[in-house]
C-alpha cells in the first residue's frame, strides 16, 4: 500500500490488528521507552501514545517491531524493489525477459522525486524544539534524543536532491550545554555521506544546511538506514519502497520533505561542536559524551495532528534488529555480487551487529595444495573488511563449506563448524591500530582499535568439549558452547597486571595443552554464570568487551616472522575494563510505574 503519511500507515496497522492505542498520559522521561522495550520483547503491536506529558503531539513506536509487520507495511512494493535490485546486479535478465520485467520498470518511475511547491502539509505550523515529545530513553542519557531521524544534506559542489544524502544520525534535543530551542547536537561519523558534505562546505567557508525529517511515510525512515552506493540519493529509494514519489520543496534554502510530520532545519557552521551524549546505544552500553557538530536551529515545523515516531535502542535484539532483517530481505545477494567468492555474510545482532561478522566464502583456486587450508578466504576477508559498514567489524570468522549446507545465519552451528577446524597456530590474522565503530569503547580511543580474522578451512581437527575439561575445574569455569569455556577471574586492573595473570595461567595449563585441544577458546570474564547462561550472553560479552590486539592471548603462544599463534587454547579477555562504557540498566522505579499498563485491566495487559 502506498502511504502518504505516517498516520495513514498507523490506521492501516490498526485496521489489521497491528496497533494498540495508549489513551492515558505517559511520561516521556523513561516511561515511554520502558513500554516500548517491553512491547518489543513481547512481539507486540505498534503503539500510538495519545497523551504525551508535556507535549500536545502524539507519538508512535514499535512500527517496525517485527519483520512480519515490516513486510506487511511494504507488501505492495517489497517484491518489486527486490526485483529492481536483482536487475541492477544482472541487467541481462531484463533483456532476456522483457515482458516479465515491464511492470518492474514502470514501478521504477516512483524513484523520481517530485518537487511539490504548492502542497506543504508539514509547514502547517511553526513550533519550538521544546514543544516536541522530549523522550529520554535511558537514565544516564544526556537529554532527549531523536531516534528515528531522517537527516538531509546536499553536496555543496553538486547541489540538488539527486546528489543529496539522507541518513539516520541521532540528534540530541536538549541537555548538556545546548541553548534551549536554539541549539541541538548532531552525532555522526565523518566517513558518512553527511561528513563528506560538511567537509566540502567547510572548505568553501559556508555553513552546511541541514534538514531533519521525523515521521512521514515509513519508507522514508527505511531509506535513511539503507546502505546505498555513495552518490545514489536515498530519496529515490524512498519513492521505490513507498510506491509514492518523494515529495519535497525548499524553504529559505532548506529542503523540506512535505509528507513528513516534523521538520527541524538548521546549520552547522565553522566546525562548531559541543559535548553530545551520553546515549544508551545499540551495543547495550552508553556511548559517552564527546564533542560533536552543533546544529543551530533555523525553523521547526509540524503538520496538522503530527505524530512523533521513535524507537529505543539498547542491548540487542531491539526494533533496529527488524530494520536489519528488512534490509537483508531487500538486498538479497547484493554484497555477494560485490565481493567475488563470497557466498554469505552475517552481522551478528546479539553482538551489536558491527563487532562480529560470520562469513562463508569459496576455496576455488588451490587444487595443488596437499592439505586444505585458507587461501582465497583471506582475500575475501580483506574485501569484506574494506566494504561499507562491514569495515566496522572487529571479529571476522570466515570459512568455506564444500557441502553447501552451512549457514552463517545459524550462529551456534557456524561457530561449532569453525572451532572444529581452526588451526590456532596458522589461522589467526590481526589488523592493529585501525578504525572501529565510534560507538565501540573496547578500543584504545574513540574510533580506534583493532581487528582479527579467524579463517578456517579443511577437515575437522578436533572434537569439541561438551563439558568443562578436568584441567579447568580448578577455576570458576562454565561451558558456554561446545569448545568454549568461560572462566570467572578477578576484575581487570591494567594490561600490565593482565599480562602477569596470563603468564600465571599459562604456567598452570602448559602441561595440559593436549587436554585443551577440545577447548579452542577460553573466555576470561567477570561473571561466568551470566556469560554461559545463553548463546546470546556469550556472544554479547565476548565480542563487545574485547579489543582483539589487546585482549587476545594464548596458552603456549608464539610469534614467528610477525605471525602470532598458540599451541594451546586461545584466550579472549572479555572483562569490563576501566575505559569501557557502562552497560545499560533499566530503572527500577520506572519499571514499577510501567507495571500498571501491563497489569490486569491495563491497556497493555494482553502483552504483560
Amino acid at each position: 500500500m502506498s502511504y502518504s503519511s505516517l498516520e495513514q500507515c498507523l490506521l492501516d496497522l490498526e485496521k489489521n490488528g497491528m496497533l494498540v492505542r495508549i489513551k492515558q498520559e505517559t511520561d516521556p522521561y523513561l516511561e515511554m521507552a520502558s513500554i516500548q522495550l517491553r512491547m518489543y520483547e513481547a512481539k507486540g503491536p505498534a503503539i500510538l501514545f495519545e497523551q504525551v506529558k508535556g507535549s500536545k503531539f502524539r507519538a508512535a513506536s514499535n512500527i517496525f517491531g517485527t519483520i512480519e509487520r515490516s513486510k506487511f507495511i511494504f507488501r505492495d512494493t517489497l517484491k518489486t524493489v527486490q526485483q529492481l535490485i536483482e536487475l541492477k546486479e544482472n541487467p541481462m535478465e531484463a533483456l532476456k525477459h522483457p515482458l516479465q520485467n515491464i511492470q518492474t520498470g514502470l514501478a521504477a518511475l516512483h524513484a523520481l522525486p517530485l518537487k511539490n511547491p504548492f502542497q506543504k502539509p508539514v509547514l502547517y505550523e511553526e513550533i519550538k524544539i521544546s514543544d516536541l515529545p522530549l523522550i529520554t530513553h535511558w537514565k544516564n542519557d544526556g537529554g532527549a534524543f531523536v531516534t528515528l531521524p531522517q537527516v538531509y544534506t546536499e553536496d555543496f559542489d553538486q547541489p540538488g536532491i539527486m546528489k543529496s544524502n539522507l541518513g539516520m544520525y541521532r540528534i540530541q534535543l536538549n541537555g548538556n550545554d545546548y541553548i534551549k530551542d536554539k541549539e541541538i547536537g548532531l552525532h555522526y561519523q565523518l566517513h558518512r555521506g553527511i561528513g563528506v558534505h560538511q567537509t566540502k562546505a567547510n572548505k568553501a567557508g559556508q555553513p552546511l544546511k541541514v534538514s531533519c525529517f521525523v515521521g512521514g511515510p515509513p519508507a522514508h525512515a527505511v531509506a535513511a538506514v539503507m546502505p546505498l552506493p555513495e552518490g545514489m540519493s536515498e530519496m529515490t529509494f524512498a519513492g521505490l519502497l513507498g510506491g509514492r514519489r518523494f515529495r519535497y520543496c525548499y524553504d529559505n534554502g532548506f529542503c523540506i520533505s512535505t509528507d513528513a510530520d516534523f521538520i527541524i532545519t538548521g546549520t552547522i557552521e565553522n566546525n562548531q561542536t559541543k559535548p553530545e551524549g551520553p546515549f544508551g546505544d545499540h551495543l547495550g552500553y552508553y556511548s559517552l559524551q564527546h564533542p560533536f557538530p552543533l546544529l543551530k536551529i533555523h525553523k521547526v515545523y509540524a503538520r496538522k495532528n503530527a505524530i512523533w515516531s521513535f524507537t529505543v535502542v539498547g542491548r540487542p535484539p531491539q526494533e533496529d534488529t527488524s530494520f536489519g532483517q528488512l534490509i537483508h530481505e531487500l538486498t538479497g545477494n547484493a554484497i555477494q555480487q560485490e565481493i567475488p567468492g563470497l557466498k554469505e555474510v552475517h552481522a551478528v545482532d546479539a553482538a551489536g551487529v558491527h563487532p562480529l561478522l560470520l562469513a562463508i566464502g569459496s576455496e576455488r583456486y588451490t587444487p595443488y595444495l596437499q592439505t586444505k587450508q585458507p587461501s582465497e578466504l583471506l582475500t575475501i576477508a580483506n574485501r569484506i573488511l574494506g566494504t561499507g559498514q562491514l569495515s566496522l567489524a572487529k571479529f571476522l570468522f570466515i570459512t568455506a563449506d564444500d557441502s553447501q549446507q552451512l549457514s552463517a545465519q545459524h550462529v551456534l552451528e557456524f561457530m561449532t563448524y569453525m572451532l572444529e577446524r581452526i588451526d590456532l597456530t596458522r589461522d589467526i590474522h590481526f589488523q592493529t591500530n585501525t578504525s572501529i565503530d565510534t560507538l565501540d569503547y573496547s578500543g584504545t580511543g574513540l574510533n580506534t582499535g583493532s581487528k582479527v580474522i579467524f579463517a578456517a578451512y579443511g577437515d575437522p581437527l578436533r572434537s569439541l568439549c561438551t563439558e568443562v575439561p578436568s584441567c579447568l575445574l580448578q577455576f570458576k569455569a562454565q561451558l558456554c558452547m561446545p569448545g568454549v569455556v568461560a572462566i570467572q577471574t578477578n576484575r581487570f586492573i591494567s594490561y600490565d597486571e593482565t599480562q602477569q595473570e596470563i603468564e600465571r595461567l599459562n604456567a598452570q595449563l602448559l602441561s595440559s595443552v593436549s587436554a585443551l585441544q577440545s577447548t579452542p577458546f577460553i573466555i576470561l570474564c567477570d561473571d561466568a554464570a551470566f556469560t554461559s547462561a545463553t548463546l546470546g550472553n556469550y556472544v554479547w560479552v565476548t565480542y563487545t568487551r574485547s579489543n582483539p590486539a589487546y585482549d587476545i592471548y594464548g596458552i603456549d603462544a608464539f610469534t614467528s616472522h610477525k605471525h602470532w599463534g598458540c599451541r594451546g587454547s586461545l584466550i579472549i579477555d572479555a572483562r569490563i575494563k576501566p575505559h569501557h562504557a557502562p552497560p545499560l540498566e533499566l530503572d527500577p522505579t520506572t519499571e514499577k510505574k510501567v507495571d500498571r499498563f501491563f497489569a490486569k485491566g491495563g491497556e497493555l495487559a494482553q502483552w504483560g
